[in-house]
This record gives structure tokens, C-alpha cells and sequence, in this order.
């Protein structure tokens, strides 16, 4: 990126106020803003609070699929609180960040129960909500209604570190207050909705992390990070942390007749409140665990390929024990905690990703009597 001399003009050297942004943002938003995204089809606060717990952390490419399936599902937040956990849980199966689907399906019940299945104007009542904070608060309201809230998503954040040249990483509190201070001065008291839009879709499509196309950005002339010629410094990345290892096994058990069990994970944790396989600790005997829970052995038991998942902050390990059971089982139909899984109709449930492969794999054999593991790719044939 080339260099500016910083005595070019008076308005380059002084670079923005946060006032002066709304003008150039909002003539870029009415020429090349995203306008026709599903929840801005109608944009209810309903819709937009959907969305915006979906897009936590997560791309609109990605959550524009599992937005219409969920829309079409529960198009209402009372048909949302009124369904059970698990149906909510197996729409978001593979969107990940689950607890996300349950504080959005506790504060639908909340609503439903405490304001009639209405969905608050008030800025402190929406941010109360289980899984909103004060910048997906401001971002349904503003959105949705048009008030005039302030708005701090990692695209935002960007856009503004570079524009003002912020230093430092925005997850200490001195940064996040100078960023949250630009934010408040720059949103307009009109037009909020195209404003905050606009600049979401400005740090997403243009003013990205590592390749921004400041040639294309309405606010590169006076943009201080472009002036200094450092634009992909600002902000400043998180210190990077060397990211630990955890090891879990897993016991893939199939009937007879091709079932496979589940066990429900418990509400707070590694995928909570998602059905998984059940989890046994290294050195377990599957026949006795089968005998003990099922009151039947195992006629067959083989170590599958380990595989590995990535989370925000460390790597699983999972380590399948896949087994076939003798006889049908003798016990189970009273304990909760754990359930049938029939690939020929298979439940409506919340997987994790990576279970949800294994029983893919699985399921597959068509022989439960006679497995054949590809160890190396961890494939089943």
C-alpha cells in the first residue's frame, strides 16, 4: 500500500472526526451495502435477535442457511419458547457455540412467560436477556427499530481501530473504552439502521483483517492507519497463547439392529446439553460398561481412527472404541440420559459436528456384525 505524505492536504493530516464518518459511510451503504439478507426481510426485532446471536463469532455465509431452516421452523418467538430444547439444539447442530441456542431459547420462555412473547424496546432490558451484550443490544434495536444505540461487533471494532489509529488489543479495557467512546460520538442520530449496517459491511467486505481493499473504502483518504501505511497493524491481534490438548474416549455402541447410543451431556460444559456418545475413561472394559448399563455384552469391539476438533481454545483428542452388541439390550428404557439414535429415522436432535460424522460413519456399515475400519483416514466402508 502506498504512502501518503501526512502535509498532503489540512483534512488528510487531521484525519476523521468520528462525526464527520456517517456521510462518506452512508453514500457507500446506499451504493454497496448488504440489503437483502433474510432477517432485513422483514427486519422485527424477533428476526434481527436471531441473527444476531447467530452471527456471534460467526460469517454471514455461514449463518444464512441455519437462519432460514430456524425462520422456517419457529417463525415466531412463542412457537420458539414453546418448543423443546432438543429441536432448538438439532437446528444449531453444526453452527457451534451451542450455549448460544440455549440462552436463546431460555430468554424466548422469559419473554413468553414475563412479557407475553414480546420482545423489549428498552436498551437495559434487551441486554439483560441471557447471551446479549451491550453491542448485540444496540445492534437489534438499532436494526430493527431504528434507535439511535451505538454498536461494537469485531468488524466495527476494526474499521474504527484503523480509521482513528487505536493502538493496543481491543480485549483490554482501556482499548474497548476508546473504541466504545468512538463508536457512541460517530453513530447519527438518523438513519442508524443504514449507519450501523454500513459499517458492519464495510469491515466485513472491505476493510478486512488481513487484506483490506482501502482503494475501495469511502474512508481511506483520511484513514490514519492508511496514512501511516500500517493498515493491518491496527488492531492489535490477541497475544497468542499456546493452545493445550484434551483427550477424551468415546464408545460407539450398536445394537443389532443398527441403533446406536446417545448420551445427553450435562447442561454446562463441552457440548452442553447436546446428545453425544457416551464418554468412557481410558482403560475401560466396553463389555463390562455394556453389561453394567445394558445388561448385555459385546460381540464385537475395535479401535477406530482418532480424530481431532478444534475449539476457541484448545484441541480435542477423541479416541472411538466402535462395538456391536450381542443380544438386544436388556435395560435403559427409564434413564434420561440416555436415548437411541436409528439412522433410518434418525431423531431430531442437537449434535455436535464431530459426533454427528462419527454416526454419519457409522451408520454407514451395513453390516453391524462385521465393521471394517479404515484406519488411516478413519473412514467407514
Amino acid at each position: 500500500m502506498d504512502r501518503r505524505p501526512a502535509d498532503s492536504d489540512s483534512a488528510a493530516a487531521r484525519g476523521w472526526t468520528p462525526e464527520e464518518l456517517a456521510a462518506p459511510l452512508l453514500a457507500w451503504f446506499d451504493r454497496h451495502g448488504r440489503t437483502d439478507l433474510p432477517w432485513q426481510r422483514p427486519a422485527t426485532p424477533y428476526r434481527v435477535w436471531v441473527s444476531e446471536i447467530m452471527l456471534q463469532q460467526t460469517q454471514v455465509a455461514v449463518v444464512i442457511p441455519y437462519f432460514d431452516r430456524f425462520m422456517a421452523r419457529f417463525p415466531t418467538l412463542a412457537e420458539l419458547a414453546a418448543a423443546p430444547l432438543d429441536e432448538v439444539l438439532h437446528l444449531w447442530s453444526g453452527l457451534g457455540y451451542y450455549a448460544r441456542a440455549r440462552n436463546l431459547h431460555r430468554a424466548a420462555r422469559w419473554l413468553r412467560d414475563e412479557q407475553g412473547s414480546a420482545f423489549p424496546e428498552d436498551l437495559d432490558l434487551v441486554q439483560a436477556l441471557p447471551g446479549v451484550g451491550r453491542s448485540t443490544a444496540g445492534a437489534i434495536l438499532s436494526l430493527a427499530l431504528g434507535q439511535r444505540h451505538p454498536i461494537l461487533d469485531g468488524n466495527v471494532k476494526r474499521v474504527l481501530a484503523r480509521c482513528f489509529a487505536v493502538p493496543g488489543w481491543p480485549g483490554r479495557r482501556p482499548v474497548l473504552d476508546r473504541l466504545w467512546a468512538l463508536a457512541e460520538a460517530g453513530t447519527p442520530s438518523r438513519r442508524v439502521a443504514a449507519y450501523n449496517q454500513g459499517i458492519m459491511d464495510l469491515g466485513a467486505t472491505v476493510c478486512t483483517r488481513s487484506a483490506p481493499a482501502c482503494d475501495l473504502c469511502p474512508l481511506a483518504d483520511r484513514c490514519r492507519a492508511r496514512l501511516l501505511g500500517q493498515p493491518t497493524t491496527f488492531p492489535m491481534p490477541k497475544p497468542r497463547r499456546s493452545r493445550p490438548g484434551r483427550s477424551c474416549q468415546l464408545l460407539v455402541i450398536r445394537d443389532p439392529g443398527g441403533r446406536i447410543l446417545l448420551e445427553r451431556r450435562p447442561p454446562i460444559g463441552l457440548w452442553g446439553g447436546l446428545w453425544s456418545l457416551p464418554e468412557a475413561e481410558p482403560g475401560v472394559d466396553p463389555d463390562l460398561w455394556c453389561r453394567t448399563r445394558l445388561g448385555v455384552g459385546i460381540a464385537l469391539v475395535e479401535t477406530g481412527a482418532t480424530r481431532y476438533h478444534d475449539f476457541s481454545h484448545f484441541r480435542l483428542e477423541i479416541r472411538p472404541l466402535l462395538t456391536v452388541l450381542r443380544d438386544e439390550p436388556a435395560t435403559l428404557a427409564d434413564d434420561d440420559r440416555y436415548g437411541w439414535y436409528d439412522p433410518l429415522d434418525p431423531p431430531r436432535l442437537g449434535l455436535a459436528a464431530p459426533i454427528a460424522r462419527i454416526l454419519a460413519d457409522w451408520s454407514a456399515i451395513r453390516d453391524p456384525a462385521e465393521p471394517s475400519v479404515d484406519n488411516e483416514r478413519g473412514a467407514h466402508r
